[in-house]
């Protein structure tokens, strides 16, 4: 059961970080972007730390407040999730 959680983890980082990138390379260029929903809903579903990391990293999104504030506060909230789950789920 663990490993199948680390390998969802890792394969949604991964993603996070490919649209994250794919984005910013379509922002210098022009043309089609990735949606800030999508880029969320992917933050939202597992890939947030990766994802800040990689904004960080290629400075991409980090002067909006609904990236810069909204992905650390997913990421909180999905540490309390962790939390509650092994506390009072046993698991």
């Amino acid at each position: 059961m663990n490993w199948i959680l680390i390998v969802y983890v890792a394969a949604i980082s991964l993603f996070a970080v490919i649209i994250t990138i794919f984005d910013k390379v379509r922002a210098m260029r022009g043309g089609w972007r990735v949606k800030e929903a999508t880029l969320l809903l992917t933050a939202f579903f597992g890939g947030s730390a990766a994802m800040l990391l990689t904004m960080l990293l290629i400075r991409h999104k980090i002067r909006k407040a609904k990236f810069m504030l909204g992905i650390p506060l997913i990421i909180a909230l999905q540490i309390a999730v962790v939390y509650c789950v092994r506390r009072f789920c046993g698991v």
